[in-house]
């Protein structure tokens, strides 16, 4: 059985969204323009936008009270403001989604390869961090 002290949250947290990056970025630069059409559809479903503020509130959540704010542990700080950001950012989609969705529809359509390739390699920065704390 394991025991609760081995558990670390941060590196199973670090490891599974740096890995869900690096696939999300992977399907985007195998089928460019498929943000710029998700980002689209959103935009235009209230539902949609109330499930994906409500399902980045609570990850992000979930990310920031599983990560302890330690100084000496930079993994931990940066998970947490990851979580706090992903917070603000879904409060920020509830709140004036006709505005931020306009912002990132611009932003996608100038960087169509730049922000695939960013996220791979934050993606995979973050899941190597995780997984270096396995060892």
């Amino acid at each position: 059985m394991m025991m609760q002290h081995m558990i670390d949250p941060v590196a199973w947290g670090a490891t599974l969204l740096g890995l869900f990056a690096v696939a999300v970025a992977i399907g985007a630069l195998r089928q460019p323009g498929t943000w710029a059409k998700m980002i689209e559809e959103i935009e235009q479903s209230p539902a949609l936008q109330m499930l994906c503020g409500f399902a980045e509130l609570f990850v992000g959540a979930a990310i920031y009270l599983l990560s302890p704010w330690h100084a000496h542990d930079i993994l931990a700080m940066v998970m947490k403001a990851i979580g706090g950001l992903m917070m603000a950012e879904a409060l920020v989609v509830m709140a004036i989604s006709d505005l931020y969705f306009q912002i990132w529809l611009k932003n996608l359509a100038a960087m169509k390869r730049g922000w695939p390739v960013a996220t791979l390699a934050f993606g995979a920065v973050l899941a190597v961090a995780g997984m270096l704390r396995f060892t």
